[in-house]
């Protein structure tokens, strides 16, 4: 697999423009002398209620945990379709299990796969002929409605019923477990009359039930005549479904297609939700999916991302259990967009692989938000009809971009590429030149009031350059050049920066892959290796992950381990620093080292990323108030001395909500700046901190310790008495935490099966714990010592390479889980999503509350009936095991710093 030979010339490429950097505007009519495309946004035009619908999920929630809620909220997930109760399709993803925490995190419906209660597609429904198979689906839907109906309001509200998936190909199609091996669109009669019997046995269960369907592959001509037997057979659904594995340009075509059959047949207009859109070539890159979130939103529809993958990482969004990459900060900035649509023209209107995008006015909180990618190289981002009565004579603009950071390598929150005050033009215009623009990435702009002299905050990167591994020089053995990956004809294909890769660094290898880089100055570099190993190929297996070798110019030497995925060319990225003069050096990854030894695994290299680690870069993370999601107030943009264009005045029961960035598991300093006026109280990832509140009557810092989890974070200010001003939260790294306290696994109790393990090098000290669960006396007890009570972080180092066999394409990894409790009393749950390999640790945290002094935690678990509680799932998709491991750190949640 990927081995093809071949050599590239020597050379490299790096991207050294700073994207997006805003020359001062010309106002409407002023022509330059090369007229780039334009993306026009017209404010003046309202074209409906903003809608959100795009940010949905096929099979993207595996349970309570994976993803967090954090991840879920922040993403603002709107609609999940998922697997039956029960159902043996793929391991987790249980509708009745995720709905609570879906719900919980503002999710709005759970879609039913209805038949995936069976196994294997097309779905191996049981019976002799299609009668008695369709009498056995019958009695199945019967027992899942039933399951529906025994939880509270709140939840089963949400589910909406899908009773057949891709009907035509599938249980109502020509294949050997069809019902009668005719397909319905070509002879209905059987499909229709079964659609009517389960329609009616859903409704007779329960009448407020809401069913979608017909949920065919593609808007096939004949969903026409399907409309006309529903109504005629008062069975119409209650939401429309297809899928759409076409193109952004078909959702729209085929939406406007739909509606007219409605007028046609006299029903509707009914909701829609496309519940799978996107390709492999799509997931993960912000700079194609914003396509399809523009055409999503021009119509007004829900729509799922396709699950191509593994399930609960939100479909290549999620990355472990709490981080997100670049897809995620792009979903992220789409659900905060609020107010109404208005009308943006692209240079290539609904054109795939173009520039596209969407646009918002909220005239309350007098502010326009754009999301938009797709082009590489410059355009002019064109605001037209700028009302002075909301805006005034200057607006602040505020330009982010969200780079790709592929299928599993998390992003830090969006880049700040400028943040600046701009004068209206005349005619109502204002132009930002973008310029250096990466079709990977997708951009945001942010319109605010100006002139009320802001001191415009700096771009968040100095510097920063790409290289692509393709054009690296290669030497020594077993090189070879892959590609090309994913492309506009071939969307099955991975994402790929610049389409290959390359190969060569595996065990026995002597090969070495030299990036020749010049720089701009003295300083220290963060670098950034884009990489893959496949965690089942067989040189992988035996190690985990890939270790290479760097050097710059030959000297300095670090071992770099590479990123796992769950298929040859999924990427993410391996971190670290440099030391760089001014000028020109050579930086190389090879496959043994005199000093450190040798590569053990396969990996492939995608490119290698530079930016400049200066004052900018290490700055505290700025989140403005009047960006953050805000209830129960609204901006005002007078107040002087704030840090960016506007202030967020905090009531009594106001809040602000931020989604904070953190690169690991650990402690930070959160300022939070305020100009005085009120108090408020501080959460943390939806808990109550139990720290002094914030605010007081003067303009201040409040400076607050708090243990962030690794990747994202949710940071709520809420107004406690008076009105708080707030101006913007600052978050920066700590650096050492001597409040917490490390205790190793395997100095901990074992009981029954549990034991010390030395299989796995890469466990801290060579030890971990294994043999966890499978009943509760095979168990493991740490004892950790707490200065004082309360709510503390406690990090565990773990790992889970769990893998049940599968039917399909998707790799069907599981989710393993810990039964935790805390001296003695009830035991808490924890999901820990695959780590790809149990040589492979990650860290996740939990809240829980220590008393002072010794406690006591105990690792326990055992596998999961059933939601009736009378079966067990018989393909080995419940584990009864916890996952390995290695460590438990534990760190006070918070506390107050002085001012």
């Amino acid at each position: 697999m990927r081995r093809t030979r071949s050599r590239t010339s020597a050379g490299a490429t790096a991207v050294t423009a700073l994207a997006a950097l805003l020359a001062v505007p010309a106002s409407g009519g002023t022509a330059r002398a090369a007229q780039p495309e334009q993306l026009t946004i017209d404010l003046s035009t309202d074209t409906g209620a903003f809608h959100g619908g795009a940010s949905g999920s096929l099979y993207g929630v595996y349970g309570d945990g994976v993803p967090s809620r954090n991840v879920l909220e922040g993403m603002h997930v709107r609609t999940v379709s998922t697997k039956a109760q029960d159902g043996p399709q793929h391991p987790g993803a249980d509708a009745l299990e995720m709905l609570p925490p879906f719900v919980d995190s503002g999710g709005k419906d759970v879609y039913v796969y209805m038949t995936d209660i069976y196994r294997g597609f097309p779905y191996q429904w049981p019976g002799s002929d299609g009668p008695a198979r369709l009498a056995d689906f019958k009695e199945k839907i019967r027992k899942q409605v039933e399951q529906v109906r025994t939880l509270d309001s709140a939840y089963k509200d949400h589910v909406v019923y899908v009773p057949f998936n891709e009907p035509e190909g599938n249980m109502f199609g020509t294949g050997d477990w069809s019902y009668d091996k005719v397909s319905w669109l070509k002879d209905p009669g059987a499909y229709f009359a079964a659609w009517k019997d389960v329609y009616r046995l859903i409704k007779g269960l329960d009448p407020d039930a809401r069913i979608a369907g017909p949920n065919t592959s593609v808007l096939y001509d004949q969903v026409k005549g399907f409309l006309q037997y529903a109504k005629a057979n008062d069975v119409v659904p209650d939401v429309m479904t297809w899928h759409e594995l076409s193109s952004p340009a078909a959702v729209r075509t085929n939406v406007a297609r739909y509606r007219q059959m409605e007028k046609d047949v006299g029903v509707g207009p009914l909701p829609v939700n496309v519940n799978e859109y996107g390709h492999n070539f799509h997931l993960s890159v912000p700079g194609q999916v914003v396509q399809w979130i523009s055409a999503i939103e021009d119509s007004k529809i829900d729509a799922d991302l396709a699950y191509w993958n593994i399930d609960g990482n939100l479909n290549d969004s999620a990355v472990e259990a709490n981080k997100g990459n670049g897809q995620w900060w792009l979903f992220n900035a789409y659900g905060q967009m609020s107010g109404h649509t208005v009308e943006v023209t692209a240079p290539h209107p609904n054109q795939q692989y173009t520039l596209q995008g969407v646009a918002t006015l909220d005239q309350d909180k007098k502010q326009s938000r754009a999301i938009f990618g797709g082009k590489s190289g410059d355009a002019d981002v064109v605001f037209r009809n700028i009302d002075p009565k909301l805006f005034g004579g200057a607006v602040h603009a505020t330009v982010q971009e969200i780079p790709w950071t592929g299928q599993v390598g998390d992003s830090a929150q969006p880049l700040r590429l400028a943040d600046q005050e701009l004068t209206v033009g005349a005619d109502g215009t204002v132009t930002l030149p973008m310029t250096g623009m990466n079709e990977m990435s997708a951009y945001q702009v942010i319109l605010s009031p100006g002139g009320h002299g802001t001191v415009p905050a700096e771009p968040s990167v100095s510097w920063r350059g790409t290289y692509e591994a393709e054009n690296a020089t290669y030497t020594g053995g077993g090189y070879s050049k892959n590609g090309p990956e994913g492309t506009p004809s071939n969307v099955g294909g991975f994402a790929t920066s610049g389409t290959y890769n390359v190969g060569g660094l595996r065990t026995g290898s002597d090969g070495v892959l030299g990036f020749d880089v010049e720089v701009p100055q003295d300083g220290t570099y963060d670098l950034s290796v884009f990489a893959n190993s496949y965690n089942l190929y067989d040189l992988v297996k035996e190690q985990g992950p890939t270790n290479v070798f760097l050097r710059v110019d030959g000297a300095d030497p670090q071992e770099l381990r590479l990123p796992l995925g769950y298929k040859w060319v999924v990427w993410g990225h391996t971190d670290t620093t440099v030391r760089l003069t001014a000028g020109r050096h050579r930086i190389t990854l090879a496959a043994k080292d005199p000093d450190l030894g040798v590569t053990r695994g396969d990996a492939i290299i995608d490119k290698v990323d530079l930016s400049l680690r200066d004052a900018r870069a290490t700055a505290p993370a700025l989140y403005e108030a009047e960006y953050a999601t805000l209830s129960g107030t609204r901006p005002v943009y007078t107040r002087a001395g704030a840090s960016g264009p506007g202030t967020v005045p905090l009531g009594r029961g106001a809040a602000a909500t931020f989604w904070v960035h953190s690169p690991t598991d650990a402690e930070a300093t959160v300022y939070v700046d305020h100009l005085g006026g009120g108090r408020a109280s501080l959460s943390l990832n939806g808990e109550k901190l139990d720290v002094p509140e914030v605010g007081g009557d003067r303009k201040g810092t409040d400076r607050i310790r708090m243990f962030l989890s690794g990747g994202i974070n949710k940071i709520t200010v809420t107004g406690t008495s008076r009105a708080l001003v707030l101006d913007r939260l600052r978050v920066a790294r700590t650096g050492d935490t001597p409040s917490t306290r490390v205790y190793q696994a395997e100095d901990g109790r074992l009981s029954g099966a549990a034991r010390v393990t030395d299989a796995y090098p890469f466990a801290t000290g060579g030890k971990a714990v294994t043999g966890v669960g499978d009943g509760r006396a095979n168990a493991l007890t740490v004892d950790v010592v707490a200065d004082r009570g309360g709510r503390h972080a406690v990090t565990i180092r773990y790992s889970n390479a769990e893998q049940a066999p599968a039917t399909h394409y998707n790799p069907d990894p599981i989710a393993r889980h810990a039964d935790l409790s805390v001296n003695g009393g009830p035991a808490h749950r924890v999901l820990f999503p695959t780590t790809f390999h149990f040589n492979n640790f990650w860290e996740l945290t939990v809240p829980l509350t220590l008393r002072k002094g010794t406690n006591r935690l105990t690792f326990t678990a055992e596998e999961l009936p059933d939601f009736n509680g009378d079966t067990y799932n018989q393909y080995d998709q419940r584990s009864p095991y916890a996952p390995v491991i290695d460590r438990v750190a534990v760190t006070p949640l918070a506390q107050k710093q002085p001012s």
